[in-house]
């Protein structure tokens, strides 16, 4: 029988396979909250039930040129980290004092939500170049823990 992986590890990978469901055609991004080593809640990022699927000719940041990590109001998708939340609303479930494994760090639009939520550990693979959210993931005393 081989090793079994830590739990940040076994976290990240099912943050990993939520990504491959994610309709977005400029990222994948995939988000497990977790607390007391219990999955609560997933999320990937894409349109909304009921709302076609961004294409090429559809992405609103394609269209506009919009650069990363700018205007978050021109896209059609949701964020995994909003996903996440909002399966938490709708399924009744605490998720404060949880922690979120994220393929990519949140953007200041979920760092604002995932605080008022309650979490305070983030932990991502992949930075996103955001000053304001890493200002507010200090100023709000949120563990940040980037993983390579």
């Amino acid at each position: 029988m081989g090793t079994r992986p830590a739990w940040d590890e076994y976290f990240f990978k099912i943050a990993e396979d939520v990504s491959t469901r994610s309709t977005c055609i400029r990222r994948k991004v995939g988000a497990v909250i977790v607390k007391d080593k219990r999955i609560l809640t997933t999320g990937y990022n894409g349109a909304p039930k009921g709302v076609p699927h961004c294409t090429d000719e559809t992405c609103l940041r394609k269209k506009y040129n919009v650069p990363s990590g700018e205007r978050h109001e021109l896209c059609r998708g949701l964020h995994a980290e909003q996903n996440a939340i909002i399966q938490a609303a709708c399924h009744g479930v605490s998720i404060d004092g949880a922690i979120i494994y994220v393929t990519n760090q949140p953007c200041m639009i979920c760092t604002k939500m995932l605080i008022n939520c309650g979490i305070r550990t983030f932990l991502f693979k992949n930075p996103y170049n955001d000053p304001l959210a890493k200002e507010m993931m200090e100023q709000a005393d949120v563990n940040v823990i980037e993983v390579p």
